[in-house]
């Protein structure tokens, strides 16, 4: 323990809003610059401080969490929370050390750590898989008492405050705090600052959600091997400590496991986008023998049994076996399909969820396995409240826990924290491996599961294109267009047969809080069940991203092992005719393909 004398009174600073300080899906992104500028970060602190105080929320002697995924700006950044937070009358701070928390550990600190749920919320200072620098961009989210995203009423209130801010406070006397190692720091006023090892409540958890001996026996197995790529995000002192600490794989499987705050920068193979999919995982993709197509490539080394990777904040995850991939949509579905085998359901599973671009592979698991199925917004808060239902936030609701969700957009988790927990989902796929070569006598590879649960289900081939940078008012344009025209195009013929079922604007009616989301994307849906969706994401900084999702289902019966890219093509084919997006966006070809 470390006594800090220092001056704690409040010292009140004149500003005035700043336009643009309305959070997305994930929170406020903006060019780190920007946020660097004049009270920026502070403006938007400020206004969650005095929206918590608007709710009742109990600040005043309470705790908080603060801590970000290491990029470029973030221990600045957690400096100057500090010292509004004491100003805002918050108690105690937990920090992990280094500043380091990945998102799903922050929801795991609000819930676990002490007694669990002793803080009333925390700041993640991430902007999740955006490239992080002076030049590239920069993040903050607000996470609740129950560990996740401050649901809309709350961010409404945040925004409508960074509209009228005039001023804010903070305890400027206080010094910079040492987040280098654990510790704790007693300050006057009986205000704490405790730092401690960013990995060890979020393994703790991990542990109560799986058998750690199981999975150490099949990656012990001769035949069995793999990778790991953090891509020099926050998740590597987590991958090197679970993977080859705990788990003993051997050394080297963890790759770009130092958290840098570029994510490597453009220097590295994917350019600083700390984004696991196709076109950004590079080196993880070729090592598992795959170009950025999904197709087999001839490679000059052993390819692991198993591959894996996070994002920047290490909310996201994939997926890939020995030259195989399995799309996140898949990867959901086979999840809950074998939860039976993860110890975090051995009372069985209660309910599920996906995001609607997810295809609708989960929805048949759920109907066979009669389990409660839910389509919800993009955005992880949706998927909260599912969650926290039947719970004392929602007492009076049914129960749906425990419960695994997903989104396309390569996020997976489950009710043990209120996030998508990218390790989480890693180990599940391990677990189930492991339990499947157990049962086998021999090992079980991604391939056999999801060829399997293929012949069983049928197969969903599925394809997203990402339109990065567009132009936002040519966007916008085009999505009004496509809703201007919901349901008139139902009945209608297009090429190869398909027949319109639905064409709409998603509207989520939410079972657990009654509200309405509107505007959540535009559905085409054809008599098959084949789908087209498109929407804006609300993830980037420059300009719009348009994310095409392209959907067609195969039976059981059917042909299981086309090229998923190649059956959705007649549908892009449709949607490019539907969208007019090259006249709107004037792109040719998508940025990304996965």
């Amino acid at each position: 323990m470390v006594k800090v004398e220092c001056d704690m009174t409040v010292e009140t600073v004149a500003t005035a809003p700043i336009a643009g300080q309305k959070p997305g899906t994930s929170g406020l992104r903006k060019k780190t610059k920007e946020f660097m500028g004049e009270n920026y970060l502070a403006n938007y602190v400020q206004s969650v401080f005095n929206a918590l105080a608007d709710s009742g929320v109990k600040v005043e002697g309470g705790t908080l969490v603060v801590s970000g995924d290491g990029r470029f700006w973030n221990p600045e950044a957690i400096q100057i929370i500090i010292k509004m937070a004491f100003a805002a009358g918050v108690g105690r701070i937990w920090c992990g050390t280094g500043g380091l928390l990945s998102t799903p550990a922050t929801s795991a600190v609000i819930r676990v750590r002490g007694k669990g749920m002793e803080p009333f919320g925390g700041f993640i200072c991430s902007a999740s898989h955006n490239p992080g620098g002076i030049n590239d961009d920069f993040g903050i989210k607000y996470n609740c008492e129950n560990g996740g995203p401050a649901p809309e009423k709350m961010t409404d209130k945040m925004v409508e405050w960074t509209a009228k801010v005039t001023e804010l406070k903070f305890c400027s006397k206080v010094p910079e705090i040492d987040l280098s190692k654990p510790e704790i720091y007693e300050l006057p006023d009986g205000k704490s600052v405790e730092v401690f090892d960013c990995v060890e409540d979020h393994l703790a958890l991990l542990k109560k959600c799986f058998d750690f001996e199981s999975i150490k026996a099949l990656v012990s197995m001769p035949d069995f091997s793999m990778t790991y790529d953090s891509m020099c995000g926050v998740q590597g002192p987590y991958a090197l400590r679970v993977f080859e600490g705990e788990l003993g794989a051997a050394s080297g499987t963890c790759k770009n496991a130092t958290p840098q705050p570029d994510f490597g920068g453009p220097s590295s193979a994917w350019h600083g986008h700390a984004d696991p999919n196709l076109t950004y995982a590079v080196e993880l993709v070729k090592d598992m023998g795959l170009n950025k197509e999904g197709l087999k490539i001839e490679t000059d080394k052993p390819i692991p049994k198993f591959g894996a990777a996070a994002d920047g904040d290490a909310d996201r995850n994939m997926i890939l076996g020995s030259q195989f991939f399995i799309s996140p949509s898949d990867s959901l579905a086979m999840i809950v399909a074998n939860a039976d085998l993860i110890p975090q359901f051995k009372e069985g599973l209660k309910g599920c969820a996906r995001s609607m671009p997810t295809s609708g592979a989960l929805d048949i698991v759920a109907k066979k396995r009669k389990i409660a199925c839910f389509e919800v917004p993009t955005g992880w808060k949706f998927f909260g409240n599912l969650m926290d239902s039947g719970t004392s936030y929602f007492p009076d609701k049914e129960s749906f826990t425990p419960f695994i969700c997903g989104e396309e957009s390569f996020g997976t988790g489950a009710d043990h924290v209120r996030e998508k927990d990218g390790m989480w989902a890693v180990l599940a796929w391990l677990q189930i491996l492991a339990k499947k070569s157990e049962e086998a006598g021999k090992l079980v590879s991604a391939e056999d599961v999801a060829m399997a649960h293929w012949k069983e289900f049928g197969r969903n081939y599925y394809a997203r294109y990402d339109y990065e940078g567009v132009d936002k008012p040519k966007a916008e344009e085009m999505m009004k267009m496509m809703a201007e025209k919901s349901g008139s195009l139902v009945g209608q013929e297009f090429a190869g047969g398909l027949k319109m079922k639905i064409n709409d604007m998603f509207e989520y009616h939410d079972p657990v809080d009654g509200s309405i989301s509107k505007n959540q994307g535009i559905r085409f849906i054809f008599e098959d069940n084949s789908r087209i969706i498109f929407r804006l994401s609300g993830t980037g900084v420059a300009g719009a991203t348009v994310r095409l999702y392209l959907e067609k289902y195969e039976p059981a019966e059917g042909n299981l092992t086309q090229h998923q890219f190649e059956v959705v093509k007649p549908l892009a084919d449709i949607a490019l005719e539907l969208s007019q997006l090259k006249t709107y966006t004037g792109r040719e070809t998508p940025t990304v393909i996965t």
